[in-house]
């Protein structure tokens, strides 16, 4: 099984995995370039992932389906391009011999689903959107804090090992905001090293994994007295101990970071 993310837009990836047979892709913002991948590999498409609404996720399904025929999945309670399987929590999708599992993970939009497999090739896999980026999150666009920490809580329960496919290269941008709430997180800096170096070579710094995130990113770690003690220096009126306050002062203080 090959996981390949595909480059769309300024910073999107459309994730696709593939092995002889078929390929599945997830979040296709644009067609073009699954079309050029599918005919390159000379696969057919099997079945479209989406994770929510937004048209940079959503705007080449139906040329897509046009073009392939593939079975669509997405959110239960978002506007999808019809038609589609809705899918919401401890629902299933089998696909390529492979069994996604999908967690319900509101925040970013209201709707946010996000696909989980337990085991591609020896490790898990998880697409997730616009929810978790490596060393950030999504804007809060139409859930509250409450929401995303809990969303967020259930992703960072994952294996370890999981391969954390994001949708966008976010990465750099969001270590830098990263090393501001923890400049003395060594883990933080040595992972930062190394995403500099794959960019500065050209290549993605995804997918991410599980227990990376868990060191590094400020998001997954609003109970740590560190993060939670920077967030109260942006907002002296945090209380170091409300997870949720912290990330909702987190968050604010990303929105205005430069």
């Amino acid at each position: 099984m090959t996981l390949l993310p595909l480059p769309a837009f300024t910073d999107n990836y459309i994730w696709m995995l593939h092995d002889t047979q078929g390929a599945v892709v997830v979040d296709p913002g644009d067609a073009a370039p699954v079309l050029q991948a599918l005919s390159r590999l000379g696969l057919p498409l099997q079945a479209i992932l989406v994770t929510h609404h937004h048209g940079d996720h959503v705007g080449g399904v139906q040329a897509l389906r046009q073009a392939t025929g593939a079975a669509v999945y997405g959110p239960a309670r978002e506007a999808m391009p019809e038609p589609l399987t809705r899918l919401a929590q401890g629902d299933a999708v089998d696909v390529l011999g492979l069994r996604f599992t999908v967690l319900d993970v509101p925040g970013h939009t209201a709707g946010h689903i996000a696909y989980y497999c337990a085991d591609v090739d020896g490790a898990p896999v998880l697409f997730c959107g616009d929810t978790l980026f490596s060393g950030g999150c999504g804007r809060l666009f139409e859930g509250t804090p409450a929401q995303m920490l809990a969303s967020l809580d259930a992703l960072a329960a994952l294996p370890g090992d999981t391969r954390v496919c994001c949708a966008h290269e976010y990465t750099l941008s969001n270590l830098k905001f990263a090393r501001a709430v923890e400049p003395a997180n060594a883990a933080l800096l040595q992972y930062t090293a190394a995403c500099e170096a794959l960019r500065g070579a050209g290549q993605p710094t995804l997918p991410a994994r599980m227990a990376t995130e868990r060191s590094i990113n400020p998001f997954l770690r609003t109970r740590e007295a560190s993060v939670a003690q920077a967030a109260r220096a942006f907002d002296a009126g945090v209380d170091p101990h409300d997870a949720v306050a912290v990330l909702a002062a987190l968050r604010q203080w990303k929105n205005e970071f430069r």
